[in-house]
């Protein structure tokens, strides 16, 4: 499926499947199933289709219900979210990563250029990851070899 949301191209014949979940069969009217996407840019979407009492039904007349698709675009948090409540840990650390739970964490405060700053606030709002998310993975790629 390939849809325009916003000026936003989501395409799901170009996007990294990411993991999947379904929810009873198709011939059930609650059935549905859900793709969790990533682009190339990073940012992460739902494909979804379902039956005619899913969330994904389509009015088809006045009372009158069919099943039908959707894409709907996720924040970073929104994906993991979702992954979260649909995948397997092995499923959920292979797309956002190991969790580690002894990391702690620790208030830092230090000045950046202009510049940097309007990068970092354009990232974070590109991918949904917040900015100290953003600067702690820069810091451990740099410095974990």
């Amino acid at each position: 499926m390939k849809k325009v949301i916003s000026g936003r191209l989501y395409d799901t014949s170009t996007a990294k499947l990411m993991g999947e979940y379904q929810y009873s069969y198709p011939n059930d009217f609650h059935w549905y199933r859900e793709e969790l996407y990533q682009k190339k840019t990073g940012e992460y979407f739902l494909y979804g289709e379902g039956g005619a009492l899913s969330e994904y039904r389509e009015n088809v007349s006045l009372n009158q219900w069919s099943g039908g698709e959707a894409i709907k675009p996720l924040s970073y948090q929104e994906a993991q979210q979702w992954a979260e409540e649909h995948l397997d840990g092995d499923e959920y650390e292979s797309i956002f990563g190991e969790i580690d739970e002894s990391m702690e964490s620790v208030s830092v405060g230090f000045v950046i250029p202009k510049a940097a700053a309007e990068l970092l606030r354009r990232e974070s709002e590109k991918t949904g990851k917040s900015k100290s998310q953003i600067i702690s993975d820069l810091i451990i790629q740099a410095f974990n070899k």
